[in-house]
């Protein structure tokens, strides 16, 4: 990690041409060698991004009652947090709930594991990665995403409910994503809760002491969007008597 303390070490900045999202492989085909990027190159992303949207919904407009799962693609079969999450998904699918993950290893399979086994609708909505993400073989629906923008999306798109386990920076970004659209009435009011109280633990903690206290940066009601628990059990009380929502 590095903080800057305010002084300037006047080092030169090398001028480098940045596509803001990398070339595909297709667009790496169209671009002239040696030359910088031009947009006429790259234009029909546009209409790949517009497909991912239009197949993302239409996929979603199969599902009924689900429940969103997010954490930790690094978590082995043998942590707590993996075993939580089986016995979440099992939870849900036993009510009648669809599991929806990101369809990866970790927390992900998890989730989709106990779903599955429990008979339920196990969904993996999958990125698509040079050498990391793959789809667990707990998956009995999945759909695949280039971008990670159209996938964060429908990740979020119909979810009644929104569950998170200990996770890293793709976590922690889908969690500020839906407490923000929640805060801001851009989404309604649901049930978001966070499972693991010694992880959560410094955040929150973060969140009363920093945000609000110190910086008046949120509301005092703002940290009642969502709920922390220990264990599947606790989490699954606070979502089943959620409401559908039949859109986004």
């Amino acid at each position: 990690m590095s903080i800057m303390n305010g002084k300037s070490n006047n080092k030169k900045i090398e001028k480098v041409n940045i596509c803001r999202i990398p070339f595909t492989e297709e667009e790496k085909d169209l671009k002239i060698p040696g030359a910088e990027p031009r947009m006429s190159e790259i234009t029909w992303r546009i209409f790949r991004i517009m497909s991912e949207f239009v197949e993302g919904f239409q996929f979603l407009s199969h599902l009924d009652k689900e429940v969103t799962i997010m954490g930790s693609a690094r978590l082995p079969a043998s942590n707590r947090w993996y075993q939580e999450a089986e016995k979440m998904g099992r939870l849900l699918a036993q009510d009648g709930f669809t599991v929806v993950t990101g369809g990866g290893p970790g927390i992900m399979e998890a989730a989709n594991k106990g779903a599955a086994e429990a008979g339920g609708v196990s969904v993996g909505l999958n990125i698509q990665l040079p050498n990391e993400q793959r789809v667990n073989p707990f998956v009995n629906k999945s759909r695949a995403f280039y971008y990670f923008f159209t996938r964060k999306v429908i990740l979020a798109a119909s979810a009644q409910a929104y569950i998170y386990f200990p996770g890293g920076f793709g976590t922690q970004d889908e969690l500020f994503e839906i407490l923000t659209l929640i805060q801001t009435k851009k989404a309604i009011q649901v049930p978001v809760v966070l499972v693991g109280k010694e992880y959560w633990g410094g955040l929150i903690k973060w969140i009363e002491d920093v945000l609000y206290a110190e910086f008046d940066t949120i509301n005092r009601e703002d940290m009642d969007i969502f709920q922390v628990v220990d264990t599947a059990e606790e989490a699954f009380d606070l979502v089943k008597d959620s409401c559908p929502r039949t859109f986004f």
